[in-house]
């Protein structure tokens, strides 16, 4: 029974939220063949995997339009959990409503805070008053039960199909770039090699108490031509003065100015974890390309 249990696990991705929701779709997209596990807080996706009950996890770490999502640094640390890929989503929201609902009958709408944040431009249009839930899925759940024709949800053409509702208006978001990337956990690291192309690197770090610390230990990246992508700090403990970094880097360990570019930011830091090393996604080719 614990190998068959094992067996099904290894074919389960976990996310937080609900059937519907973006990480599911970005589930969908990345591991096709995997089944999903939906659960209602990121603790619990990071608990699904270290215990067992699933074998990857699909985390949304920041969003070309939002920013980046609250509370997922402060967690990835102290998950122990190693970062194996990425996926970029391009977000498509619908304007949900009961079956045979007309736009002319809405006038409510609710969704993710961020959700409705980047749909500001239709809600604006159609008159309608927002109300923050909890998340995209979770709200067009509550939408088809409440049956209401008054009450819209912002949410996917997924969500619209499991919980029966209508698209009444389609992607509505307000900026055509929204796009979210996410980063793939799992138990074990599962490092990309340095021949295998375009490969990001992901740390955390927290300086020295020394004068210009960080500008000291970031030099050790331009002289050595390492660029980097992301570079984010936030608060430990509450305090003001200590602040732990995630950044992400183009390029492997392996290498020569990679390595170096480390060997100098360690000089300069209290702590350094490397969180993941793995393929970049092909989306970032795209992003390299010249504006005209």
């Amino acid at each position: 029974m614990a190998k068959a249990s094992a067996a099904a696990a290894d074919s389960i991705i976990a996310f937080q939220g609900e059937p519907g929701a973006n990480s599911h779709i970005a589930c969908q997209e990345a591991f096709p063949d995997m089944t999903v596990m939906p659960c209602p807080t990121f603790e619990d996706v990071f608990a699904a995997i270290a215990e067992g009950k699933a074998r990857l996890a699909m985390i949304p770490i920041e969003n070309s339009v939002a920013g980046r999502v609250a509370d997922i640094h402060h967690l990835i640390p102290g998950s122990s959990l190693y970062i194996v890929g990425e996926h970029f989503l391009r977000v498509r929201h619908q304007l949900l409503g009961l079956k045979g609902a007309k736009l002319s009958d809405l006038k409510t709408v609710e969704s993710h805070v961020m959700a409705l944040g980047q749909c500001r431009d239709v809600i604006r249009e159609l008159g309608l008053t927002p109300i923050v839930g909890v998340d995209t899925a979770g709200s067009a759940r509550i939408i088809s039960q409440a049956g209401d024709v008054a009450r819209a949800a912002i949410a996917s053409k997924l969500a619209a199909e499991i919980y029966g509702l209508d698209v009444l208006k389609a992607d509505i978001e307000d900026a055509e770039h929204n796009t979210t990337r996410f980063i793939i956990m799992a138990n074990e690291p599962n490092d990309a090699e340095p021949e295998d192309g375009p490969v990001i690197t992901s740390f955390i770090f927290r300086v020295r108490n020394v004068p210009a610390a960080l500008y000291k230990a970031m030099g050790g990246f331009a002289t050595n031509g390492v660029n980097m992508t992301k570079l984010e700090s936030y608060q430990l403990e509450g305090s003001f003065n200590a602040s732990q970094f995630y950044a992400d880097i183009e390029g492997h360990p392996a290498s020569r100015n990679v390595r170096l570019a480390l060997e100098e930011l360690e000089f300069f830091t209290s702590e350094l974890k490397i969180l993941g090393v793995y393929k970049a996604h092909p989306y970032r080719a795209s992003l390299a390309k010249p504006v005209n």
